[in-house]
This record gives C-alpha cells, sequence and structure tokens, in this order.
C-alpha cells in the first residue's frame, strides 16, 4: 500500500472527527465549512477553545494553546470564521497581562488528566505561545487591537533575545515572518543553539524538524536550510510512517484516546507537509 492511501486509512479508521473533516478539505475537496463545524465544538462561551482541543491535556477551560491549534487548524484548512476568531481573540485580550502577553495554558488543567510535561511552565506568560498567536491572526488576515499590542511586546523582546528552544523559536518564527527587516542571519546563527532543535535527519529523539519551520517549498524560512537538508529530513518522515498507516509521537500523552488523536493530528500534518514537497 503507498504512503498517501495508509495514512488515508489511518485517518478515516484511527483520527478524530476534527482530523478527519481537515484530511477531507486538503486532500478531497470538502467544503471548509465542516472543519468550522468540528471547531465550534471545542469553544466555549467565552469565546476560547478547551476541551482537550491540543490533546496532552484534557481540561476543559479555555487556553491559549487550544486556541493556537484552533488558528492553525482553520489555516491549514483555508477556512474562514472572522466571528469565531474574533471571539477567541477577545478572550485572549481579557486573559493577557499589562503587555498582552499569554501563557500556554494555567492552573485549570491540574484538576484534569494531563501530559507530564504540562506543569507550571505553561502558566507563565511568554514568546511561546503569544508570537505564535499573534502570527496566526496575520496568516488569516484578522486585524485587532490584542494583535497589535501583542506583537509590539513581541517585537520587542525578540529585538533582545531570542528564546532558548525550538519550541519558542517556532512561535517567534510564526511572528516574525509578518515584521518588516527580518534579520535572517541572526535567525541562522541562533537554531545551534537551541535546545529541541533536530536538525540531524538521522537523530532519532524527540525534537523540532526543519520541516517545521519550512512545512511547504514557499515557506518564508525554507531560506534557512539547504536542499539536501529538507531531502534527508523527508526522507525521514517517509521511513517514520508506521506500519498501521499512521506516524508516531516520541512523548506520552494522557492516555491511549489522547495517543491516537495526537497521532491524528501528526499523521495529516505529515501527508500534508509530504504533498506540499511533491513526495506522495
Amino acid at each position: 500500500m503507498d504512503i498517501f492511501t495508509a495514512g488515508r486509512d489511518f485517518v478515516r479508521r484511527d483520527a478524530r472527527l476534527l482530523e478527519r473533516r481537515l484530511f477531507a478539505t486538503v486532500f478531497e475537496g470538502a467544503d471548509p465549512q465542516g472543519v468550522i463545524d468540528a471547531l465550534r465544538g471545542f469553544q466555549n462561551a467565552d469565546g476560547g477553545f478547551g476541551w482537550g482541543l491540543e490533546p496532552d491535556k484534557r481540561c476543559p477551560d479555555s487556553l491559549p494553546l487550544d486556541v493556537e491549534v484552533a488558528f492553525s487548524t482553520l489555516i491549514a484548512a483555508g477556512a474562514r470564521d472572522d466571528e469565531m476568531v474574533r471571539r477567541a481573540t477577545d478572550w485572549l485580550a481579557q486573559l493577557a497581562n499589562a503587555d498582552g502577553a499569554v501563557p500556554l495554558c494555567g492552573p485549570a488543567v491540574e484538576g484534569y488528566p494531563r501530559a507530564e510535561h504540562i506543569t507550571e511552565w505553561t502558566y507563565q506568560p511568554g514568546i511561546n505561545p503569544t508570537a505564535g498567536l499573534v502570527g496566526r491572526l496575520y496568516q488569516l488576515g484578522v486585524e485587532h487591537p490584542w494583535r497589535d499590542q501583542a506583537g509590539a511586546w513581541c517585537a520587542a523582546e525578540l529585538a533582545k533575545e531570542f528564546p532558548e528552544d525550538a519550541h519558542g523559536m517556532h512561535e517567534a518564527l510564526e511572528f516574525l515572518e509578518h515584521t518588516e527587516d527580518v534579520d535572517v542571519d541572526r535567525v541562522r546563527d541562533w537554531l545551534p543553539k537551541l535546545q529541541w532543535f533536530r536538525a540531524d535527519a538521522a537523530d532519532p529523539t524527540y525534537g523540532v524538524t526543519p520541516l517545521q519551520l519550512a512545512p511547504t517549498p514557499d515557506s518564508f524560512w525554507k531560506q534557512l536550510f539547504t536542499d539536501e537538508q529538507l531531502d534527508a529530513h523527508l526522507d525521514r518522515l517517509i521511513a517514520d510512517q508506521q506500519d498501521d498507516g499512521g506516524w508516531a509521537i516520541t512523548w506520552e500523552p494522557p492516555g491511549p484516546a489522547a495517543t491516537l488523536e495526537y497521532r491524528g493530528i501528526v499523521t495529516v500534518g505529515a501527508l500534508r507537509t509530504l504533498k506540499a514537497y511533491n513526495r506522495l
């Protein structure tokens, strides 16, 4: 069975409704409204998103991490629902500190099953996720006072120093590509210093790869990498497909359902990347 068919069968069999709707939109021409409808079940009355939209915590409360996943899903589907996004951004504005920064999560997660890495560090406002949320609002073409306030804070923080870990840097890059006068050389020089950046395609450990920073050939940050680097990671991505057609994850979600949900997310992501790079 070929890469795509095996991946499709995994998504149809084991992924949650949201990823099945996203797959149908991206690969089968389905109406993106189906993705919006599936996302609506994760949006709370306060405008934020929760209910384990990001599966590493099963908390129903609204969390910025879940808002980010919602925005990313809309972007992937090419879907627009300005009211949905405006309500979520209004909620971010209410949560933000005086600078406009927001945290990934909050103490509400402690009442529900969660992965081991979802601890107090996720309660601190920071570039991760603030910069990523601002960058995604730019991608969605949504203007909002919080976007401008938080963006100004992100620009000032990143002018002083870059994040030390690859997740934070990924968020920073989501923002920086929408700013003027990006210092690409400064970014390139910083990459080897990042914790959890997996530059070597042969490295079996957990980490952020070049393909996550440049998921399509027209990605702004593709210029950070050589074609040989990207080809090696594409080869590795293909090799990492599992016997059941899906892709594995390299961390421990809070339970079997969350594990399957995350595998559905990364499988659709892997297929999207392989399609973009003409590897399917």
